[in-house]
């Protein structure tokens, strides 16, 4: 009857401490990344007076409720409609842009035109190119056509999306086998026919996390609308909270509602991953194995 050797302690012990190495650095990692969102739910929560006088991380001075009131009621409401301009830029944005950025990748992988790489390889340089270096040229040509300080300004450049085009040539590899269009060009779809309804539906997945990125990217933006716009009724909710912050030097009235009006911002976000994360997990997935 064999036996099976027991285990070399000395072949056990470096196992032992990468692990323990990899969990010091994942532990390290999520305390610093909710430490930060701790302190902001903590600190919504506070009066004025509790901010600059007691311990942040205490749960006595309680002002939650009253935080909300003051927030939509500072400056006549403009919160409202800073959120309002934010989720009309990020969700109608991230919406188009998606579907812009998928369509482009679609058409790099599956069709053939000259230049096509050299092209590809223009994309592939603007997706390392900071969008605060374009921010002056946007603003030059938004001058010329007349557009400046208006909705447009900010709207139509957040629709492009180099890093989208990318992830849509990816996905199409990944989810779009080229015997199922041509089995739906031999029923006699069209291009436009067989992309819909065909095409579009495979790459469902891979839209989902395109427009998660997008959201993100449009959500966060704060230099283009601060270049673009001096009408406050078109801020977002980045650049209005920016200058309200730049305020509360001169009244101190405004840092509670900065830290409210904050917390409230990574709202949409949360709840955005939390309701795809399963579309954008497996899309994830297919464009790390392709």
């Amino acid at each position: 009857m064999s036996t099976v050797a027991p285990a070399n302690p000395a072949l056990l012990r470096p196992r032992l401490l990468g692990r323990a190495t990899v969990n010091v650095v994942v532990t390290i990692s999520v305390l610093y990344t909710l430490l930060p969102v701790l302190w902001l739910v903590l600190a919504s929560s506070k009066s004025r007076d509790a901010l600059f006088s007691s311990n942040i991380l205490s749960f006595s001075d309680f002002s939650l409720t009253q935080n909300i009131k003051d927030l939509f009621a500072m400056d006549g409401g403009l919160y409202s409609r800073w959120y309002g301009n934010s989720l009309l830029y990020a969700v109608l944005g991230a919406a188009i842009g998606a579907l812009i950025s998928v369509a482009c990748g679609y058409a790099f992988d599956k069709y053939h035109f000259r230049h096509k790489e050299k092209l590809f390889g223009l994309v592939l340089a603007a997706v390392m190119v900071p969008q605060t270096v374009l921010a002056l040229p946007l603003y030059l040509i938004a001058s010329a056509t007349g557009v400046v300080n208006t909705f447009w300004s900010v709207f139509i450049p957040v629709l492009f999306n180099p890093f989208g085009v990318y992830l849509g040539r990816i996905f199409a590899q990944g989810y779009v086998p080229n015997e199922v269009l041509e089995a739906a060009r031999v029923d006699g779809a069209g291009e436009l026919t067989t992309y819909v309804k065909v095409a579009l539906r495979m790459l469902g997945p891979g839209l989902i996390t395109v427009f998660l990125f997008q959201l993100t990217a449009i959500w966060n933006n704060f230099f283009l609308p601060m270049v673009m716009l001096s009408n406050q009724d078109l801020y977002p909710v980045s650049l209005g909270l920016y200058q309200w912050n730049s305020q509360a030097s001169v009244s101190p009235e405004y840092y509670p509602v900065v830290i409210m009006g904050s917390l409230l911002a990574v709202l949409p976000l949360i709840l955005a991953f939390v309701l795809l994360q399963r579309f954008w997990r497996s899309g994830l997935t297919a464009g790390a194995v392709k």
